[in-house]
């Protein structure tokens, strides 16, 4: 049975393609909230016209809105969801779980997913690195902040991230992977990033918020 957000006004902006998004649409479906979705074009720099800057000033996805309330940056969103939604939870009881669980999800929401965001990649083109160099730059950064990601989850209970039910850093290295693809990095060395991956694909909720099958899928 689904659920909708605790305002009917509830919305949800994003665009297909954004991995951040895509880490919000998981925990929506495996949570199953019903909300509206809006879509920014961030290809076509919609994220940069005055009537979206209006509405959230840092112009970029996703971007949540239920009534007065508004919040950006998906892993704030994520957790509110969390916390307003608590079945399934998506962090562990125990703290030093939760911490390690959140280690993971920073990796991905902080330390790689920045380097090879739109704007970064703009910059580059702007700075003359053609097409192949800009996909070198985000290969290097995936693969270089996978290999801190897999030698913390040889440390972890599976088959998710943290044990047998998808948490936080499941919702982050899932799309992280999808982008992975995107830029040809090299896979093979991690394991259990790709056994994740694998289990996670399993459940209805992560192949639902898949890019390709959103409205707005070029």
């Amino acid at each position: 049975m689904t659920k909708t957000a605790d305002h009917d006004a509830a919305v949800l902006y994003g665009y297909f393609r954004s991995s951040a998004a895509y880490r919000v649409r998981i925990a929506l479906n495996l949570k199953g909230v019903v909300v509206a979705q809006r879509y920014v074009h961030l290809r076509d720099g919609e994220q940069n016209l005055e009537a979206y800057r209006w509405i959230n000033p840092a112009g970029s996805v996703p971007f949540w809105r239920e009534g007065d309330f508004d919040l950006a940056q998906s892993l704030a969103i994520i957790e509110y969801l969390d916390e307003t939604h608590p079945e399934p939870p998506l962090l562990p009881r125990d703290p030093r779980a939760r911490a390690i669980v959140r280690e993971m999800a920073y990796a991905v929401a902080c330390d790689i997913h920045p380097l090879g965001n739109l704007r970064i990649l703009k910059r580059l083109t702007e700075l003359g690195i053609d097409e192949i160099e800009r996909a070198r730059w985000s290969k290097q950064w995936i693969e270089q902040g996978f290999v801190a990601i897999e030698a913390r989850l040889s440390q972890t209970p599976g088959p998710f991230a943290y044990g047998d039910q998808p948490t936080l850093a499941d919702l982050c290295i899932v799309p992280q992977v999808f982008n992975a693809r995107r830029f040809d990095a090299d896979l093979a060395p991690f394991e259990r990033i790709r056994q994740i991956e694998a289990e996670a694909m399993k459940l209805d909720a992560f192949v639902a918020a898949e890019p390709g099958r959103q409205p707005d899928a070029e």
